[in-house]
């Protein structure tokens, strides 16, 4: 996007990208505002990182930025895949932390309701991930024992700390670039995976859980 603003407008390059990361900051600080509409909010914090020169722009970039940001977040024709066939004999849930307004739009943009039985949203709700209220809301939703559940995450502190504060059956982190590995001090899940996918295989018992990587020291 700071391309575009150097190339369609004509702001100078250190100028788009100071603009752009901006931005992002704000946005990240606060993603929705209970006053005003999505639309409206980001339109303010895009006039705030255009700063006074360039503000009469912020619907335009907005718009783009929008349009972007949906094109460039979607779901992976495999993940797709996954979540099908783990719907035929799993119950699914989605817990997120975050806004309502700004949460339910990317659920619903990226069409997730299709996928899973229940999903919750912190800002519903009084509790958010880790605590394990949110965890328990989601086990009665669905008529299930949290023993009989599994928690699947990206994010130690949030989703593995929570399912097991929750107890829930299993907890099974799928470790990131920038966490590729344990800490003694870290929350423990049961099993790490590299890749969301090798749920199958787990879950399926397709593949012996050895052949995955136990948390246990």
């Amino acid at each position: 996007l700071a391309e575009e603003l150097t190339q369609e407008y004509g702001i100078p390059g250190d100028v788009s990208v100071k603009i752009t990361t901006t931005y992002l900051k704000l946005f990240r600080k606060c993603p929705d505002n209970k006053i005003h509409t999505l639309d409206t909010w980001r339109m303010t914090l895009w006039s705030k990182a255009l700063g006074e020169k360039y503000s009469y722009l912020a619907r335009k970039i907005y718009e783009r930025w929008l349009y972007l940001r949906y094109y460039y977040l979607t779901l992976a024709s495999d993940v797709v895949c996954m979540l099908r066939q783990l719907r035929v004999k799993y119950l699914l849930g989605l817990i997120t932390n975050g806004p309502s307004n700004a949460q339910w739009e990317k659920i619903r943009k990226l069409s997730l309701e299709q996928y899973f039985d229940v999903i919750l949203v912190s800002g519903d709700l009084p509790w958010e991930k880790p605590e394990r209220e949110i965890f328990r809301k989601a086990c009665r939703v669905l008529n299930v024992k949290p023993a009989n559940c599994a928690m699947i995450g990206d994010k130690l502190e949030t989703d593995i700390l929570g399912g097991i504060e929750a107890n829930l059956g299993y907890t099974i982190w799928i470790s990131t670039l920038d966490k590729p590995s344990l800490l003694k001090r870290d929350p423990q899940p049961n099993f790490i995976i590299k890749h969301v996918t090798d749920l199958l295989s787990i879950l399926n018992g397709g593949l012996d859980v050895s052949e995955f990587e136990d948390s246990s020291w």
